[in-house]
């Protein structure tokens, strides 16, 4: 978290620059190199996806590689979506800290805190999945509780219990619902989400900043993945979703703080 906090007060960026790397592997590493020497001057964090990279041969050497390229300073959330019994889960805590080096994960909570609290160790962050951005046939996100609520909330609310007992415990919430974000900032109104879905999804962004900051006008991370990858100059996209996210967020402060 302190890694975190001082990165956002060193860049004034809430951004957060995904790393889905597309292409042929011969492509991939000096376009890897590229984005992240082009984008480091406005991430807040990087966010590699471990999918991008398993399925390429040599991926785990690939994203080692990759994770240490990211300048020090800088975050560097792996996003898994982990989510098995606690003693697979410690392994796989293993492999995100001690193998390849990250500072964050993302985890799905389906199995409980089990599948969470493995990935606490101190100086570390754990997103917890709670409302994504994509929109299933069938959802199991937005099931109704029979205490009240979705199944959201109640991953919300594990969260924010989790992050009371041991602090480091975030939220994936996707930009492209808004007004279930406000739902989820009203159960957590202290932590830290990690939001997709701005962009190729749809989502909007000054909405997202209305509904997702909290009253310091911090508390949402704003990846962006494709939108960069794809740009033909990568810095040039970031630091644009960069001062856009600066001018909501100035923008949003002020309504948030009176509220």
């Amino acid at each position: 978290m302190n890694k975190l906090l001082s990165r956002i007060q060193r860049v004034d960026s809430l951004l957060c620059v995904g790393l889905d790397p597309t292409g042929e592997d011969a492509q991939v590493v000096g376009r890897l190199t590229e984005v992240i020497d082009q984008t480091a001057a406005y991430a807040a964090a990087f966010k590699p996806n471990l999918a991008f990279f398993l399925s390429r041969e040599n991926g785990v050497a690939l994203l080692r590689d990759t994770i240490q390229r990211i300048p020090q300073d800088i975050p560097v959330i792996l996003d898994g979506k982990f989510g098995d019994i606690s003693n697979t889960a410690d392994h796989y805590a293993r492999f995100a800290y001690d193998v390849v080096g990250a500072d964050a994960v993302t985890v799905n909570p389906y199995m409980g805190d089990d599948a969470i609290v493995p990935f606490l160790r101190e100086g570390k962050m754990v997103f917890v999945l709670a409302k994504t951005s994509n929109k299933p046939t069938h959802s199991l996100q937005d099931m109704a509780l029979t205490s009240g609520g979705v199944l959201s909330d109640q991953a919300a609310r594990i969260s924010g219990k989790l992050d009371e007992e041991n602090g480091g415990v975030g939220l994936v919430v996707g930009a492209t619902q808004p007004e279930a974000m406000a739902r989820v900032r009203e159960l957590c109104p202290t932590q830290w989400f990690l939001v997709p879905g701005v962009g190729a999804q749809g989502g909007d962004l000054a909405a997202t900043l209305r509904a997702g900051l909290r009253p310091d006008g911090l508390g949402v991370l704003i990846n962006s993945s494709r939108a960069i990858w794809q740009a033909a100059d990568a810095g040039a996209a970031a630091q644009e979703l960069m001062m856009q996210i600066n001018e909501h967020r100035r923008a949003a402060e002020p309504a948030v703080s009176q509220g």
